[in-house]
């Protein structure tokens, strides 16, 4: 079977970012699939460039993205690649499936046009809510946006052979829109056992990003944008500071939109405990990750986050460090049920600088916890495990 797999950001992991389009991209040519990749890229010489990568055909479309993109520039560069990946989709010969991952929802575009053009069916995946996510956010205000939004994502849903949600949450997200439920699969972000784990620590690594193992050290890496809700880390150092605690370091680890003016506040502050690096590839980031004590994943205080499946949560489980969540949603159940880390009131991050008191001044605690997020990772979240459960998905559609 040949499938065409619509990704806007698709990431090596050679490069910073989510990788899980990879992992699943690879599985499906270990599976005997033809994989043909259309995503973008914000430096090329050519509009559209074609490559090989590990096996994958991946079809480069010219069109940048950031995080710290403007509203507008966001929008423009949706709507860009949406065209673009519609040309270039139309243009694909012997497709016989296509899977078209989120967000933006805009991606659903093109899988939409080679269902009705050419009558090939599509698998949707829900990484996010959209347009829910910057509906609640105040990124869409206006209510025929609104409503034009909600139009097309439930069409999406509708004309979809089978949706793929990221999270128990997104999954009810998905059949709250009038969407069966046996046609809603959940398969959440995955750890990756042999790319993050417990080992002796880097110190040429800890030398070079200037992280001091003498201190306790918390670390939070990916995306830093306005929905990871950051300044709660900074009121948390500063509770810290106020209290005389100066052996608790915050490590925050890759780049986005809101980086800058944390930066700024750090220095405004005076906070030696905050230390900023800049994004790296996952090879770096595991060693940084091995570093540290405990991995923290806020968010802000909006319920629509409470459906998140971020992938620096199933990273930090590979790498057996235990997790601070502040978002109360099956995240909290997770941390908790399993015994891998803590929650925090999203509104109060003085209760983070206790929790990371507490677990400072509790190393069998801290060990436990260890522990435990990696069984968990190894038992449940490993992507050997989910990229299965994807192929079963496929399968299953194949001989539908």
């Amino acid at each position: 079977m040949r499938i065409l797999y619509i990704h806007q950001y698709f990431k090596t992991p050679k490069e910073p970012g989510g990788t899980r389009s990879y992992w699943f991209a690879r599985k499906l040519i270990e599976n005997g699939f033809h994989v043909t990749m259309v995503t973008g890229r914000g430096v090329q010489k050519k509009l559209i460039e074609h490559v090989e990568l590990d096996g994958i055909g991946v079809i480069y479309i010219r069109n940048p993205y950031s995080n710290d993109m403007g509203v507008l520039r966001r929008f423009i560069s949706f709507v860009r690649f949406m065209f673009l990946s519609t040309y270039i989709s139309l243009k694909q010969k012997n497709i016989q499936l296509v899977f078209a991952t989120s967000t933006p929802l805009t991606v659903g575009f093109p899988a939409l046009m080679l269902k009705w053009i050419k009558k090939i069916p599509f698998v949707f995946e829900v990484r996010d809510l959209w347009p829910e996510v910057p509906i609640q956010m105040g990124g869409i205000n206006n209510s025929i946006l609104k409503k034009i939004a909600i139009w097309f994502e439930k069409l999406i849903y509708k004309n979809a052979k089978h949706i793929i949600a990221l999270s128990p949450g997104m999954k009810e997200g998905v059949i709250s829109r009038g969407i069966d439920e046996g046609k809603v699969s959940m398969i959440p972000n995955m750890s990756k056992i042999d790319k993050f784990w417990k080992r002796e620590k880097n110190a040429a690594i800890a030398k070079e990003f200037g992280i001091d193992l003498n201190k306790f050290n918390v670390i939070h890496f990916g995306t830093m944008g306005i929905a990871n809700g950051l300044d709660y880390i900074i009121n948390a150092a500063k509770f810290l500071r106020d209290d005389g605690i100066d052996d608790i370091n915050f490590i925050l680890l890759g780049k986005g939109g809101v980086k800058d003016s944390l930066v700024k506040a750090t220095k405004e502050n005076n906070l030696q405990s905050v230390i900023f690096i800049d994004a790296q590839p996952m090879s770096i980031v595991s060693e940084i990750v091995n570093l540290c004590d405990v991995s923290i994943v806020p968010f802000k205080n909006i319920p629509i986050l409470q459906t998140n499946s971020p992938n620096k949560l199933f990273d930090s489980l590979s790498a057996g460090i235990p997790i601070i969540v502040n978002s109360a949603g099956w995240t909290k159940k997770l941390v908790e049920e399993f015994h891998c880390g803590v929650y925090v009131d999203p509104e109060m991050p003085d209760s983070l600088a206790t929790e990371l008191v507490k677990l400072q001044q509790n190393s069998t605690l801290l060990e436990s916890m260890s522990v435990n997020a990696r069984t968990l990772a190894e038992n449940k979240y490993d992507k050997s495990i989910l990229c299965q459960q994807y192929i079963d998905v496929i399968k299953e559609l194949q001989n539908v």
